[in-house]
């Protein structure tokens, strides 16, 4: 569905989040730009794992197109009135900085500036708690409670203590130190991969990586419909 708000079109897309910055680049040819949000709701640390607004954000980056995922305190809708200067500001940040593909942006309820920090990694005791719905079926809820507070740089301490947190990201999620570790000390078939290995993948063998890459969901039927949580 396709709404004219003002002098934009506003179109209305019942699938997931990221999935819209696919159709937008593919649709509008010439994209310099994806921002995500705001998200009602932060995402910090580890929610940049399953966040649908860095989804988003983040299949901006996978097309060469720069991503900027935001999110605001879970209650700020409707009014973002206050959130405006912020974001403007975050935006002049960001722009000018090219190199930045990918950044996860959070806003805290009453923010004191803007700060670039790290994904706040730690450990939670997570549980499994069963109930049922108001039809009687049996539900679980996953819930966590964070064994460990947040190191200074991180995004949630950044927003615990009222800074927004600007966190670059970037797509290869490769542990360097570990690879560089591992090879080391339990060599696998590297030096025969890289001996009779062709310079060039043929087009054959693409192909049927392409095909194995994609076989889960050639299985699924036409009219399947889309599940969708939450971000």
């Amino acid at each position: 569905m396709t709404t004219i708000l003002w002098r934009f079109a506003k179109h209305d897309i019942y699938h997931c989040s990221h999935d819209t910055s696919a159709l937008g680049a593919n649709q509008w040819g010439k994209v310099d730009l994806v921002l995500s949000g705001l998200n009602i709701g932060l995402n910090l640390g580890n929610s940049i794992w399953h966040s649908g607004t860095l989804a988003a954000a983040r299949q901006a980056a996978l097309l060469g197109i720069r991503g900027i995922a935001l999110s605001a305190p879970a209650g700020a809708e409707p009014d973002f009135e206050p959130y405006k200067p912020w974001v403007r500001r975050v935006l002049d940040a960001l722009l000018g900085e090219r190199s930045l593909s990918l950044v996860n942006v959070n806003i805290p309820r009453e923010p004191r500036g803007l700060v670039w920090t790290r994904a706040s990694v730690r450990r939670y005791d997570g549980r499994i708690v069963p109930t049922q719905d108001p039809q009687g079926r049996e539900l679980f809820w996953f819930t966590v409670t964070p064994i460990e507070g947040a190191d200074e740089g991180t995004d949630r301490w950044a927003v615990e203590r009222g800074w927004i947190s600007l966190t670059p990201l970037r797509l290869d999620l490769t542990d360097e130190q570990q690879l560089g570790v591992m090879r080391i000390r339990h060599p696998l078939d590297e030096s025969i991969a890289s001996a009779v290995s062709p310079p060039t993948t043929s087009p054959e063998a693409e192909k049927t990586v392409r095909d194995d890459e994609a076989a889960h969901a050639m299985t699924k039927t036409v009219d399947e419909p889309a599940l969708t949580q939450p971000d």
